[in-house]
């Protein structure tokens, strides 16, 4: 019976090409919209790393001057850490696993003749980082332990950095010269584009990960420049790299794999008991509010998804009903005007209920044309957010399987919503006084 009411549905649809057409457009210009604006929030509030977000977790030590809150009034932890402190945990070795890192940038000087030098972007880090956030290489490998004790000049290429610089050849054991200075490349990243970029937002959730990952230690040894938001509560005492060091300024963002809740839990007893030590030492002066979040809890805690995407998201859904409004018009004027041929089924034996199937079988047909064609609508809306906002949104403006099926789902499921009162209305009308007036 299904395959009947289907061919019934179509044969509809095609007598009243018209009607049909702005009820499938009416249906469409509602998913587009919506499926846009649904789209970019749905990457915005991603899991960037599925299989370790409950393991991961950002470290925030409350080290900021007492009278003046960090963040909104509210004596927020500051987002990020202290060189003293950054280091002091990364000498603990109390997780399994721990990063300290920073984002910085350098001039590369290719070495053809006819190639000019150019800006990248570096990720100044330690060995762990590279398992620890389960990236994979295409040559090589990060770094060990040993390179960051010896101040090793090595480095860790993007894909696109080693096409461009090495043709996209096999890398390893050359050499790149990055601000004057020679690093050997161990390894060759292979596409690495978390969305958001969870390891730091404070310096921007959704920018492009670095293009260059150096030990952390060489970038302070050899007084790198530090890129990013860097914070002090306290002037810095003195002059010079040590100074500044030395000081009360949070630059460095630092995670912590912890594999289970035990873990986290002798982690916690450590930083507390870090800040306790600290505040004897005449430092941490305010009451302890040290912080651990997972990837989600920082992702929320940072409000990534931002209020302005929340609201446009509730407009998109009421534009969506909008349309939907006008598609329940045009169904409903549709159906009541077949009302002679349901009067003559209903005569001839056809129930009402099998009536209702088939009418809201057409329904959905509506609504599938509509989400298709709305799916096309979706992208053109993409894309204009694309160009009007350029590469900041460059890794949120595009739909992936899931938001596919959304959007075909979510249209038929609109339509059928909208022609359960036309079909009820259609279905309801009395079979004798319709069939005296043919």
């Amino acid at each position: 019976m299904f395959s009947y009411y289907l061919k019934l549905g179509l044969l509809s649809i095609r007598r009243n090409p018209l009607l049909s057409a702005l009820m499938i457009a009416a249906i469409a210009i509602g998913i587009g919209a919506c499926m846009t604006i649904i789209t970019v929030n749905y990457v915005m509030s991603s899991n960037p790393i599925p299989t370790k977000s409950e393991q991961l977790f950002h470290v925030q030590l409350d080290s900021w001057d007492p009278n003046q809150p960090e963040d909104d009034g509210n004596f927020e932890p500051p987002d990020q850490m202290t060189y003293i402190d950054a280091m002091a945990l990364m000498k603990a070795q109390k997780a399994y696993r721990q990063v300290a890192s920073n984002k910085s940038s350098l001039v590369l000087e290719p070495q053809g003749d006819d190639e000019r030098p150019f800006s990248v972007t570096s990720r100044n880090t330690w060995a762990d980082f590279f398992p620890m956030f389960d990236l994979r290489f295409v040559h090589g490998g990060g770094w060990d332990d040993a390179s960051d004790r010896n101040l090793e000049r090595v480095v860790v290429l993007s894909k696109e950095i080693n096409e461009r610089v090495f043709g996209g050849e096999n890398s390893i054991g050359r050499r790149v010269r990055l601000s004057g200075m020679d690093y050997q490349v161990v390894g060759v990243l292979d596409e690495f584009h978390p969305v958001p970029k969870f390891f730091d937002v404070t310096n921007g959730a959704f920018s492009d990960p670095e293009e260059i990952y150096i030990p952390f230690n060489v970038a302070v040894e050899y007084e790198l420049p530090r890129n990013g938001n860097t914070n002090c509560w306290k002037p810095v005492d003195g002059d010079g790299i040590e100074a500044f060091l030395n000081s009360e300024c949070a630059w460095i963002q630092f995670w912590a794999e912890l594999r289970d809740n035990s873990e986290k839990q002798e982690y916690m007893a450590f930083i507390n008991a870090y800040a306790e030590q600290q505040k004897e030492l005449g430092r941490f002066p305010r009451p302890l509010n040290n912080r651990l979040n997972d990837v989600m809890e920082w992702m929320e805690d940072q409000e990534v998804v931002e209020d302005d995407a929340r609201v446009m998201l509730g407009l998109s859904i009421l534009f969506l009903f909008v349309c939907l409004i006008n598609t329940i018009g045009l169904l409903l004027a549709k159906f009541l005007g077949k009302s002679g041929d349901i009067s003559l089924r209903r005569a001839l034996g056809a129930s009402r209920s099998s009536l209702f199937i088939q009418h809201m079988i057409e329904s959905g047909l509506v609504g599938l044309a509509g989400g298709v064609l709305g799916l096309g609508l979706a992208w053109l809306g993409l894309r204009g957010i694309e160009m009007l906002f350029g590469d900041f949104v460059e890794n949120m403006v595009s739909m992936d399987w899931v938001m596919v099926l959304t959007a075909i789902g979510l249209a038929i499921v609109s339509a059928l919503l909208a022609g359960l009162y036309p079909t009820w209305r259609a279905c309801s009308i009395a079979p004798a006084g319709q069939l005296k007036l043919q």
